[in-house]
């Protein structure tokens, strides 16, 4: 076998990480983590978004609070896609890909106001810490106490973003 083709017998290799929960826990977490890494992806683009495009007169907190937030989000992105490689499982190959399996809804608005991007994004915060609790039940039910556990921290992560969002947004 010459160099190139054992070069080419290499990039077509199977990526078959061992895993002691089985072929369906894999296929079935895999699948469910990388929706919800799909979900974080348009969760850290939208917080991302409304941080770049802020305006009025509490523009430094509610930009710098958006940054914070983002840095968070952006900080679960490797551990879910790793997590899919640990369980054997491939992960997001592209944007497209990502943009395919995600539920949380983009915003290409021209414009939108500081309360209403607040109010969104807390509305996207719950919504991912739903998906989360779900993704905790199915690794319950596989026995997957790694990833549930690292679902816990980032459902009260997702919770405190929620929080923060409800609370710089009252106007009472």
């Amino acid at each position: 076998m010459t160099d190139s083709s054992k070069a080419r017998a290499r990039r077509k290799a199977a990526l078959n990480t061992p895993s002691a929960l089985g072929q369906e826990a894999m296929r079935d977490l895999s699948a469910e983590l990388n929706t919800l890494l799909a979900d974080v992806l348009a969760l850290y683009m939208k917080t991302k978004n409304f941080h770049w495009h802020m305006s009025g007169p509490y523009f430094r907190d509610y930009h710098l609070l958006l940054d914070e937030q983002s840095d968070e989000i952006y900080a679960t992105m490797d551990p879910i896609a790793e997590r899919v490689r640990k369980l054997g499982g491939t992960t997001l190959r592209s944007v497209g890909h990502a943009s395919r399996l995600q539920r949380l809804l983009d915003n290409d608005a021209d414009f939108v106001t500081p309360d209403d991007m607040l109010a969104e994004l807390r509305e996207d915060n719950i919504q991912l810490a739903a998906y989360m609790r779900a993704t905790h039940e199915l690794c319950d039910s596989y026995g997957d106490v790694a990833t549930a556990s690292l679902l816990e921290n980032w459902i009260d992560e997702a919770e405190r973003r929620v929080w923060f969002l409800f609370e710089t947004g009252r106007r009472q």
